[in-house]
């Protein structure tokens, strides 16, 4: 079956845990490329497949710099050869599933040099700094339930490319229920978001209002089944419809460039944060 995720990889060598609530691991696919791998049946909650495989997709849509990602099967006797990566319960060890799993590329490796936290003099070094109020405003629209996460690759010039990362709590969460306060989904680091002019609110709503709505459904109706529960595809909808509602963007926008300028505290309310309209796309079939 033909995704947008492209080709179905075979997991074959486990090199590494990483830190995280989903404990992902790192491992090397069957076609040579290092993968974050994250599992099926992982800690956080069954909707994180289709939450970081369909958040990918709607960030690159948007334009802004993602990792690839791609199917990644994993196999009982992988599994067995690899007890490091079992996940760690106040039970106990968990063996992961088998099955296809969610991959995505790894930037680091061949000497790149990746970092997870910037100094505040090299901000200004970011290519695309500019991305962040997009990320944001994307984040809001998709209740993304955590704070953002990014990854800085610097090249040989020294120019900083953000990478966004982490897509599992989109849509409400991995388990679909959460709804938290904007701010929530703001880059942690606030000396990211440079002052908005009014040309740059302009154009975040003219990429939302461009984004290919359609596009995006016909890919999420490639999906594995099971990755599509009923909660990820109704946070989807919801989503999409928020994105296409110009006015509402309006306001949201408003309200962002506002409390970044004011250090709003993280108890004050934004407009809109109760009833939203309608979804705006339908049938995609739940597994």
């Amino acid at each position: 079956m033909s995704v947008f995720g492209k080709d179905l990889a075979l997991v074959v060598e486990f090199q590494r845990n990483f830190r995280g609530g989903s404990q992902p691991i790192l491992a090397r696919a069957s076609d040579g490329l290092l993968y974050v791998l994250k599992f099926s049946n992982n800690l956080q909650g069954v909707n994180l497949p289709f939450n970081e495989s369909v958040g990918t997709e709607l960030y690159r849509a948007c334009g802004l710099s993602v990792p690839s990602w791609k199917r990644l099967l994993v196999t009982d006797s992988f599994l067995d050869q690899n007890s490091d990566c079992w996940m760690q319960t106040p039970e106990g060890r968990l063996r992961p599933k088998s099955g296809v799993c969610f991959g995505s590329r790894f930037l680091g490796g061949d000497g790149a040099i990746l970092l997870e936290i910037l100094p505040g003099c090299s901000f200004k070094r970011i290519s695309n700094s500019g991305s962040f109020w997009l990320a944001w405003l994307i984040d809001i629209c998709a209740r993304h339930a955590d704070n953002r996460q990014a990854l800085f690759l610097e090249d040989g010039n020294r120019r900083i490319e953000a990478f966004f990362v982490d897509h599992g709590h989109l849509f409400g969460g991995p388990k679909g229920e959460q709804r938290l306060h904007f701010m929530a989904s703001r880059y942690l680091d606030s000396r990211v978001y440079q002052d908005a002019s009014p040309q740059c609110q302009l154009n975040l709503l003219k990429v939302v209002g461009s984004l290919d709505v359609d596009g995006l459904w016909r890919r999420v109706q490639g999906l594995p089944d099971d990755w599509k529960t009923e909660s990820a595809i109704e946070g989807f909808k919801q989503c999409l419809d928020r994105l296409s509602n110009y006015e509402l963007l309006r306001n949201i926008v408003g309200t962002m460039v506002d409390a970044n300028q004011r250090g709003i505290s993280s108890g004050e309310r934004m407009p809109y944060a109760g009833q939203w309209p309608a979804v705006l796309r339908t049938g995609v079939q739940v597994a």
